[in-house]
């Protein structure tokens, strides 16, 4: 069978059905999709594209959708239908309320046909109702009272749960919240680096272009590229040859946050996957230095050795290691442990759009427990007047405010010191203003990245030096012993299901 009658015969509808299942039962968004776009490499670009915006799009307004279907579906409240019936009033609803190229009938009618096929034909009555009456009332939808139930309103306008949106309303003020909801629906640009071994900014740009990318210089940081207008990213040369990084600016920002010179220096990452900052940071210290990536899982520590290979970084070494387990034999060795922890991922929801469907408050509170029983192992390996880089990319007090304090408050021999120097961000940051900001806000020694105010994913940033004082205690290993012990690994197995990042 030619590709042209393989590809003749897809129901793109019916694909991103069963993206969308495979959701509801537990998968991670992002991973669906890229094994699916892997799997039907072979159809024209269009059609690629259409099956990435119905799949993103019905799981980003999921909530707005879920509000409206719960309107019009009385008696048969969405989280009690059968899952394949609500998948397809979903998909349905999106494509009428955002999809104009595709005509309201023609979302309708492909959805009963779909019921039909999978063995619900008593119920395309149910569906095909439901969606022609939302069809035709489109233009007057109901919503909440944007005045008597404000976060109600900012939740359903901007399909977000309603605790996030409470707990940014309260935290940063209703204007400045409602800039974050506005930017967790905006589409993430592809953002990239140079690999230093192999090339510089202005060469990387000129191959993309000569590659028929089209290419723009990042928002934030001079050492940024954003990619647009290609097919399939790993299918251009350039990255086959490893000459650049897909990397987020906010992530760029920590590695220089970190201030290290290239010369004789021990690097340990010990969250490292996908290896971004790895990769960076590697480049950062030339050949003189050393970069040791580690991640928990061996099909993370493969994602890891596939990145070493492409951009082909002679002083970065890939090693599968537990971060809760101890290790002697880097105690006191490092200049700078590079701590991208485990989180709930509140800053990275539009490019994973189910994550903020399967996070809890409470879970922000556990995973802030993780994160310190992580970072009192980890400590240990930071040698005297080195530096410990505590990251996340997440908007969670307790995450990271909180844990940030909980560590001044219980190391002695660590304390914050800048983030930034004015010198430091000279050539790295185009914009004075920015610049100024990022010195004024980064003095505390850390700093939260908000989307919508930075123009960058969520992150935060905290950077601790030890100080030269004797050993203490804790070195001996007893304190790490009893933080390993005292986590459950069927918790730490419940959060990868969640899709908790880095995990």
């Amino acid at each position: 069978m030619t590709t042209r009658t393989k590809a003749a015969r897809i129901n793109e509808r019916e694909i991103v059905l069963d993206m969308l299942l495979a959701v509801e039962e537990g998968r991670l968004s992002h991973q669906v999709l890229r094994d699916t776009l892997t799997k039907y490499q072979y159809l024209p670009k269009a059609s690629r594209g259409f099956l990435t915006r119905l799949f993103e799009g019905t799981l980003e307004y999921r909530y707005q959708i879920d509000w409206e279907l719960n309107v019009y579906c009385k008696g048969k409240p969405v989280a009690k239908q059968k899952p394949l019936i609500r998948t397809l009033l979903r998909m349905g609803v999106y494509q009428i309320l955002y999809m104009d190229q595709v005509p309201d009938a023609a979302a309708c009618n492909e959805a009963v046909k779909l019921a039909e096929k999978r063995g619900f034909a008593a119920l395309k009555g149910f569906v095909n109702g439901v969606l022609r009456r939302i069809a035709r009332e489109k233009e007057a939808l109901p919503y909440p009272d944007p005045i008597k139930e404000k976060t109600a309103y900012l939740a359903w306008q901007y399909s977000m749960p309603e605790w996030i949106a409470k707990e940014w309303q309260k935290r940063f003020g209703e204007e400045q919240a409602e800039q974050m909801l506005a930017a967790e629906l905006c589409e993430r640009p592809v953002t990239v680096h140079a690999n230093a071994w192999k090339t510089n900014t202005e060469e990387l740009k000129k191959r993309l272009l000569s590659e028929s990318v089209q290419v723009k210089a990042g928002k934030l940081l001079s050492q940024a590229l954003e990619l647009s207008g290609y097919d399939y990213l790993n299918a251009l040369p350039s990255f086959q040859e490893g000459l650049f990084q897909v990397q987020d600016e906010s992530s760029m920002l920590a590695v220089l946050a970190a201030g290290l010179p290239s010369g004789h220096v021990q690097i340990l990452d010990v969250c490292a996957a996908p290896g971004g900052k790895s990769l960076l940071l590697a480049g950062t210290v030339g050949e003189r230095g050393q970069v040791t990536a580690r991640d928990i899982s061996i099909q993370k520590v493969e994602l890891l050795h596939e990145a070493a290979r492409r951009c082909g970084c002679p002083n970065l070494t890939v090693e599968c290691q537990d971060a809760l387990v101890f290790d002697p034999a880097w105690e006191g060795r490092a200049d700078l442990v590079f701590a991208d922890l485990p989180c709930s991922g509140l800053g990275v929801m539009a490019r994973k759009r189910d994550l903020k469907y399967r996070i809890r408050p409470e879970d922000c509170k556990e995973l802030a427990v993780l994160q310190r029983q992580i970072l009192s192992v980890v400590r240990n390996y930071v040698k005297p007047g080195g530096i410990l880089l505590y990251c996340t990319c997440t908007i969670s007090q307790e995450e990271n405010e909180e844990n940030v304090a909980w560590m001044e408050q219980e190391w002695k021999d660590f304390s914050l010191e800048p983030l930034f120097t004015a010198e430091q961000l000279a050539g790295a940051v185009e914009e004075e203003a920015v610049r100024e900001r990022l010195v004024g806000e980064g003095q505390k020694g850390y700093l939260q990245l908000c989307p919508g105010v930075y123009p960058t994913d969520g992150f935060f940033i905290a950077k601790l030096r030890r100080s030269f004082g004797p050993k203490e205690l804790w070195s001996e290993g007893a304190l790490v012993r009893r933080s390993f012990d005292s986590l459950n690994r069927r918790e730490a197995a419940g959060w990868r299901r969640k899709g908790i990042s880095n995990l």
